[in-house]
């Protein structure tokens, strides 16, 4: 993907009480192309119909009621993964610490050099773009692991911890060659390359077995 599609596909989200703060950085994220949302509040923020695309959160440390601090641990809460760059005016050591431990991008003390936000939320946006990416490979494996059976299933299962197909039949009490036709069943439906790639298949859902 071109970093200009990903621009077009993806959002900044600016949460600042401070309305020519987020002003400002809407004329500087929008002087890159870039799409930008911004809120008063984290409960505006949530409250909004936010598209299901790339973005990142700029998040001013010192908000009314809920600190920036309280609302990335609120966002983990409600499940709500998406990169965060702090700025504040305020900031110090330990809430710097605080703030990266919890996975935040950048810490950025006001007043910031306009390049060092926009090299903070391209990091940001491309790390976004990444994770969207893993979860939907994700998700996709997962849907064809369900398509397999659940003898299959326990046959993947062996077959990646490294039981050959003999040991396989003893387990499930069944003939070897019907363990053969389960084994190239799983390979097909899971569109597995080679055994190597089913092993990362199993361990990417968690249902490869440890040999005993």
């Amino acid at each position: 993907m071109t970093k200009q599609r990903a621009e077009a596909q993806s959002v900044v989200f600016i949460v600042d009480d401070d309305a020519s703060m987020r002003e400002a950085l809407k004329s500087l994220f929008r002087s890159v192309g870039l799409h930008v949302e911004a809120f008063a509040s984290g409960l505006e923020f949530l409250q909004s119909n936010r598209a299901d695309v790339a973005s990142c959160l700029v998040l001013d440390v010192r908000l009314p009621g809920l600190s920036g601090l309280d609302f990335q641990t609120e966002l983990a809460k409600v499940n709500v993964h998406i990169p965060i760059i702090f700025m504040t005016g305020h900031g110090d050591i330990p809430m710097t610490v605080k703030a990266m431990k919890a996975g935040a991008i950048e810490f950025l003390t006001k007043p910031f050099r306009d390049q060092d936000m926009l090299d903070a939320v391209q990091l940001a946006l491309e790390r976004d773009c990444t994770r969207r990416q893993n979860d939907k490979a994700t998700s996709d494996l997962k849907a064809r692991f369900d398509t397999l059976t659940p003898r299959e299933q326990e046959v993947m299962a062996f077959v990646t911890a490294g039981l050959m197909n003999k040991q396989i039949a003893a387990e499930l009490g069944v003939r070897e060659i019907t363990v053969k036709v389960h084994r190239g069943n799983v390979t097909r439906k899971m569109g597995a390359r080679s055994l190597a790639d089913l092993v990362r298949m199993a361990d990417t859902l968690g249902v490869r077995r440890t040999k005993a």
